[in-house]
């Protein structure tokens, strides 16, 4: 879309400047290619000025088997469902519904 938006600027503005060298003291001429060479440059203007759309994905590494399993809370041993669960830098973080524990989910060693 971005490169039809800039052709599409380069004509008008080409057709601006045609208006204004061909005006011949005639300023309607004048008026109407000014307005082209400007509708150009706000064209440019807002196709740069336009946030660019961002996807950002998360992905876990985890090392070894995983299965899932019924995760309890440490404190009072409810339950808990995935809204207990977020990912903070990496890690995951349990907050229980049941009691507001917080604490970090940490993989023990198979050993």
């Amino acid at each position: 879309m971005t490169p039809l938006v800039y052709l599409l600027a380069i004509v008008l503005g080409f057709v601006g400047i045609v208006f204004i060298v061909g005006a011949q003291g005639q300023v309607i001429r004048i008026v109407v290619g000014v307005v082209l060479f400007v509708a150009a440059g706000a064209l440019v203007y807002l196709t740069r000025a336009r946030p660019q759309q961002t996807t950002l994905v998360q992905k876990i590494d985890l090392s070894g088997d995983v299965s899932a399993q019924e995760l309890k809370c440490k404190n009072c041993g409810a339950t808990l469902s995935s809204k207990s669960l977020s990912v903070k830098g990496g890690a995951i973080f349990v907050n229980c519904e049941h009691c507001g524990t917080a604490y970090q989910l940490e993989e023990e060693p198979k050993w």
